[in-house]
């Protein structure tokens, strides 16, 4: 029942940014892009900041999922969101802060709408379908927005030294921020690899013949 509600409550949060973000688009055309962190960026910090939970419920034993997996895709949307893109203002009028919203929360509707009709025992091949084949080629979309919006936002860290500090004498040691973005962006791509073989491999468990017929039955 509990993790039915945790469902149900990302499901509404991240349907209302969907539908918040079709409806701007459709009623300011392009002019709504530059705006879209000012006007939904507090339900999807928050959306996200609970999506932390989901780290516990598998450390606990209530969620069967793999750890790993989830804790990197988790840590990805919590440090691009909040180190990167909350932290620059100039990046969050840029168009790719949409593109990377868009991607998330369709993710996010299909996922959590499949997990709360997964909870009551509920299965229906073509949201099964859409939610282990669509999450593939969309979580690659996604990390590539992610490693773009770090780009973005690297002349402004360069420039404005958020997050670098240097230590006084006789310390004489130094953190310069725009580094440490520059080697995750490799760590971005080598968890994508890892992520999208284990997105593969649940595919194959939940789509494979056996488990359709027996979810059928």
């Amino acid at each position: 029942t509990y993790l039915f509600i945790y469902d149900l409550m990302q499901f509404c949060g991240h349907s209302w940014i969907f539908t918040n973000m079709i409806i701007r688009f459709m009623s300011f055309g392009k002019d709504s892009l530059a705006d879209t962190f000012y006007s939904i960026g507090s339900v999807m910090r928050l959306c996200q900041l609970l999506s932390v939970l989901e780290i516990l419920h598998i450390l606990i034993g209530i969620d069967k999922s793999r750890l790993f997996p989830r804790l990197l895709q988790i840590t990805e949307r919590i440090i691009v969101l909040f180190v990167v893109i909350n932290s620059q203002e100039e990046v969050q009028g840029r168009y790719i802060v949409c593109v990377l919203f868009f991607l998330w929360n369709v993710l996010d509707v299909v996922r959590y709408t499949y997990n709360m009709l997964a909870r009551m025992g509920i299965y229906y091949l073509p949201l099964t379908w859409l939610n282990f084949s669509l999450y593939i080629p969309l979580y690659a979309l996604s990390v590539l927005a992610k490693a773009f919006a770090i780009c973005v936002s690297l002349p402004y860290f360069e420039s404005f030294g958020t997050y670098s500090i240097k230590l006084p004498f006789p310390f004489a040691f130094s953190i310069y921020f725009p580094y440490i973005l520059k080697a995750y962006l490799l760590v971005l791509f080598i968890g994508m690899c890892f992520i999208i073989q284990n997105l593969f491999s649940e595919r194959k468990a939940h789509l494979g013949t056996g488990s359709i017929k027996k979810k059928r039955s």
